[in-house]
């Protein structure tokens, strides 16, 4: 399998971009939790060093969990790549619909990146007046994102296809990954530490069963006293 790649990134820091920001989102298609977003920015410094340890990257969802977990440890050390998260809440999800709330999550993620830039931009050493105007967006997926004045490139399947995305898609498949389990406590009998809050056999069998506990999506809602085949 063809893995991603950083040859977009290398050309847009060769055509002038001081900053590229990637972001991508998980649980999109789940029953129950939030969508968790991610958003990280790198310098070009981040792609002149050789990152033995990051061999292998690629879509969140086509790593084993330990594997996943051991690359997201290592970009989080990274100290040319910074990152900020955003969740879209159940409740949101409900209230404005999966689409609109994921794309809050990804401007609300971004923008706080934007405010930490300058702390980044002093690790980076870099002094210079033009910061937004040097910076671009790649956003997985076909679309832009609306209310961004940023310029941005949509990839379709880009956490496949672009190293920043993929990072990006780990860095918040293991941060969901793990708050799920944390909510497979406080809601026990769902699985929630098994599908994470996708859609499963077992899952809509709980869920047919018990009904819904306070984090699946009501939008999303099944007829809860239909008989399961």
């Amino acid at each position: 399998m063809k893995l991603p790649n950083k040859s977009l990134e290398r050309k847009l820091f060769k055509s002038g971009y001081r900053y590229i920001y990637a972001v991508d989102e998980v649980g999109m298609g789940c029953l129950a939790g939030p969508v968790v977003v991610c958003a990280v920015a790198i310098t070009n410094a981040f792609y002149n060093k050789h990152h033995k340890k990051l061999q292998g990257v690629r879509d969140s969802k086509l790593l084993q969990p330990k594997r996943r977990e051991l690359f997201s440890t290592e970009l989080l050390k990274e100290k040319d790549l910074v990152y900020a998260l955003a969740l879209a809440q159940p409740k949101t999800i409900d209230r404005m619909n999966i689409y609109q709330a994921s794309r809050l999550a990804m401007r609300t993620a971004i923008n706080k990146l934007r405010i930490t830039n300058y702390e980044f931009k002093k690790q980076s050493a870099i002094r210079n007046t033009q910061s937004d105007n040097k910076s671009i967006v790649l956003v997985d997926g076909p679309y832009k994102i609306a209310g961004l004045k940023m310029d941005q490139i949509p990839v379709v399947k880009g956490d496949r296809k672009v190293f920043a995305i993929a990072c990006a898609s780990i860095i918040a498949k293991v941060y969901r990954d793990k708050m799920m389990t944390k909510y497979a406590k406080k809601y026990p009998n769902y699985g929630f530490e098994k599908h994470k809050g996708y859609g499963t056999k077992y899952h809509q069998a709980q869920l047919l069963s018990l009904g819904p506990c306070e984090i699946h999506r009501k939008s999303f809602r099944l007829d809860y006293n239909r008989e399961i085949s």
